[in-house]
């Protein structure tokens, strides 16, 4: 008997959870990830769905009608079961969760579907751990190189090819995944990381769009000293540098109505009492448009690199990862509003494996749940109960709608 989606969800809710923080770190193939992943799996067995698995170990869960062949493309809903470090509990599990409970629902209902609906579960969505945001769905459709991929190191040097060897993974499979191949829509529920719905004073919406996002490494050299026995003038300093990058970034970003965070940092020697040689900071870089984001890297870059001059530092800055602007398919994104009432649309600032799909030139489209706060990446996320059964009623009602 399948379990209702409160079950779920506290049974989920409590794996890899600190007792301290409250917050979730699940990075990609670390213990905390696999159980959660394990629990996926258990879930699909029980409901009888046929689970695939591709070389990465991104998991689609099928609901075919007894006509349907083994290759038939279908309707795929879910998310991610990863999180950033220290990060909320509904950032991700909440799409996996509801799919799940409206697949029940519909189950329940008698209804059956013409084409298959699949579940799925992606792996390392939030690149906490290897640094690539959206790695698995990446990987899947072709847009990330399988020996770029494997060559991913994640804070302890620990490469992608060792982590899956270590998970008993055989990295020589990893590429394009056939489970693409059979997604002929993907539909996203996720928890709105903002207050729109808030405003709106609604429960459920549709995404328009995601705005263009980067991550972005700037490198600042500089010269070790005594942080007691040098002048202040004499100071070749590449943390004052990065210091008055961060505060430029800051300022642009509000200018440019853009959104810039630099939220790591790497420092050597880090020593209390040394000047560092080098700081190593990652931007995360977001605006409305394709332009607006460029022309955001480029101020920021000029004004970090006139500060390097004045500070007798270096600096470089290198693209790790740059998504552009999806604007998610007009008639896909009405016909949900439409089914669902007329529900608000709103764009988000937050990347999605459903972006990834959709630049790939799947139909893709994406359903929010109200958050109350708005605050997500963090232990304080959350949605209500009450919004998120509303999520699964919404998500159901498209699902029903997209395989009747």
């Amino acid at each position: 008997m399948s379990e209702s989606f409160e079950q779920m969800w506290s049974a989920l809710a409590a794996i890899g959870k600190d007792p301290e923080t409250g917050g979730y770190s699940r990075g990609g193939w670390t213990p905390a990830e696999r159980e959660s992943t394990a629990w996926f799996a258990d879930q699909c067995t029980t409901r009888g769905l046929e689970l695939e698995s591709d070389g990465l170990g991104n998991l689609v869960a099928w609901w075919a009608p007894a006509s349907a062949s083994a290759s038939e493309r279908g309707v795929v809903t879910g998310s991610h079961l990863d999180s950033v470090l220290d990060g909320g509990a509904f950032d991700g599990p909440l799409g996996v969760v509801s799919a799940l409970a409206a697949v029940d629902r519909l189950r329940k209902a008698g209804f059956q579907p013409s084409v298959p609906i699949g579940v799925a579960a992606f792996v390392e969505e939030e690149g906490s751990r290897f640094g690539m945001p959206c790695l698995g769905s990446r990987v899947a459709v072709g847009a990330l190189d399988a020996a770029k991929a494997l060559a991913l190191e994640d804070r302890s040097g620990v490469s992608l090819r060792a982590a899956l060897e270590s998970s008993g993974t055989d990295p020589s499979r990893v590429g394009p995944s056939p489970l693409v191949d059979r997604m002929s829509t993907f539909v996203e529920l996720h928890v709105e990381q903002g207050r729109g719905l808030v405003e709106d004073g609604a429960a459920v919406g549709v995404a328009s769009s995601i705005w263009p996002h980067g991550r972005f490494r700037f490198t600042f050299t500089g010269e070790a000293n005594h942080a007691g026995t040098t002048l202040m003038s004499d100071r070749h300093d590449p943390m004052l540098t990065y210091a008055m990058t961060a505060l430029a970034a800051n300022k642009q970003a509000r200018l440019a109505g853009a959104r810039a965070t630099f939220g790591r940092l790497s420092v050597e020697p880090n020593g209390t009492n040394a000047i560092p040689s080098q700081v190593v900071a990652w931007l995360d870089a977001r605006a409305p448009d394709d332009a607006k984001l460029q022309s955001l890297l480029q101020a920021i870059t000029r004004q970090a690199i006139e500060r390097a001059e004045r500070d007798g530092t270096a600096v470089e800055v290198v693209a790790e990862s740059v998504s552009p602007i999806v604007d998610f398919q007009p008639g896909l994104r009405d016909r949900l509003v439409d089914v669902l009432g007329g529900v608000p649309v709103l764009p988000t600032g937050a990347g999605h494996d459903a972006g990834i799909f959709s630049a790939a030139g799947i139909p893709t489209a994406m359903l929010f749940v109200r958050n109350p706060t708005g605050v997500s990446h963090s232990p304080a996320e959350n949605a209500e109960l009450d919004d998120c059964l509303q999520g699964v009623e919404a998500l159901a009602t498209v699902l029903e709608d997209l395989t009747r």
